[in-house]
């Protein structure tokens, strides 16, 4: 059964002059604007006992009343026993080790077995959290981290903190083709104008910021540390092939795998085999909602990831002797 929420509280007299929806931010910071407005749509939130409008201005001093019984998010979604590879855990925050091949949303052709399923088994109540607590997405091809958010407060803080761009994510990418330096890729990022399952560099896209350095190059490849100023969809696989540097592996944004000088069947076999993106979120870093302490978490690359650079490495050292 799920549990009514109340809530009650006084506008400030500070506040005289401002929105509705605005004073309820400020006095109910726990909870996202989006989720106040949706609960004055619906009146269930009160000022001096009347229904009132987010866009009334109000004259502060007004006792304001919240009674919503939050609807589950998911109201279709099963709990599925799905494992997760926690790498940290308390009651605000959840941080998962995505394995490749795992769905974070549900979608066409991924209605069961993905990440929300498997949080929704975790912690039953996460279905009266937006998106089970999910703030951020990695692909299902990618691996590595991703924080869920596992109350409100939580949830509104670590949203709060990605728009403000101060959540920290590093990834590791392997690309075709050599850079000789780091650098930034500031392109705008949109749905490509005639195909729309894929995004592209589109004049009138988001801004999109992605920066580079190198970590290891290889005679036709390059292994990157990778951070992302901002996070839009498929952002470093887009920018990558914007770049001609596409991802190894990339099934969407990649091109046949540009193979080294004297390539033998076990590159080949390494570099096409692959059967996904080469990227991994290496480390993310936050402050945590509750504590506001500045949390790090890094993980190791994936052995699939591992393995075709050994390959690489391996072929070229060969070719030097």
């Amino acid at each position: 059964m799920t549990e009514s929420l109340e809530l009650q509280g006084t506008i400030p007299e500070t506040a005289a002059g401002t929105r509705l929806d605005r004073a309820l931010a400020d006095l109910f910071p726990d909870y996202s604007r989006s989720r106040l407005q949706q609960w004055l749509k619906e009146g269930a939130v009160t000022v001096d006992g009347q229904a009132r409008r987010g866009r009334d201005r109000i004259s502060g001093g007004e006792q304001v009343r919240v009674s919503a019984t939050p609807a589950p998010e998911f109201q279709d979604l099963a709990p599925e026993p799905i494992s997760l590879d926690v790498v940290y855990e308390d009651e605000d925050l959840l941080v998962v080790n995505k394995p490749a091949g795992l769905v974070v949303h549900p979608g066409a052709g991924n209605a069961d077995g993905t990440m929300q399923n498997a949080l929704l088994h975790r912690h039953p109540h996460l279905e009266r959290i937006p998106r089970c607590g999910i703030v951020h997405r990695i692909d299902k091809g990618t691996t590595g981290l991703m924080v869920v958010a596992l109350s409100d407060k939580a949830h509104t803080a670590l949203t709060n903190q990605l728009q403000d761009k101060t959540v920290g994510r590093e990834y590791e990418a392997l690309v075709a083709g050599t850079f000789t330096a780091g650098g930034t890729i500031n392109e705008p990022i949109a749905r490509h104008p005639r195909d729309r399952k894929r995004m592209a560099v589109v004049a009138n896209g988001r801004p999109a910021v992605t920066h580079y350095r190198l970590l290891e190059r290889f005679s036709a490849h390059t292994l990157l540390r990778v951070f992302l100023e901002t996070g839009r969809t498929h952002q470093i696989r887009v920018h990558m092939a914007y770049s001609q540097h596409p991802l190894v592996g990339d099934p969407v944004y990649g091109l046949r795998p540009r193979l080294p000088r004297g390539a033998d069947d076990t590159v080949r076999e390494a570099l096409a085999g692959l059967g996904r993106q080469a990227l991994h979120a290496a480390k993310l870093v936050l402050q945590h909602p509750r504590t506001e302490e500045r949390m790090a978490w890094e993980v190791p690359r994936p052995a699939d990831m591992d393995h075709v650079l050994d390959v690489l490495r391996a072929h070229d050292e060969r070719m030097t002797q």
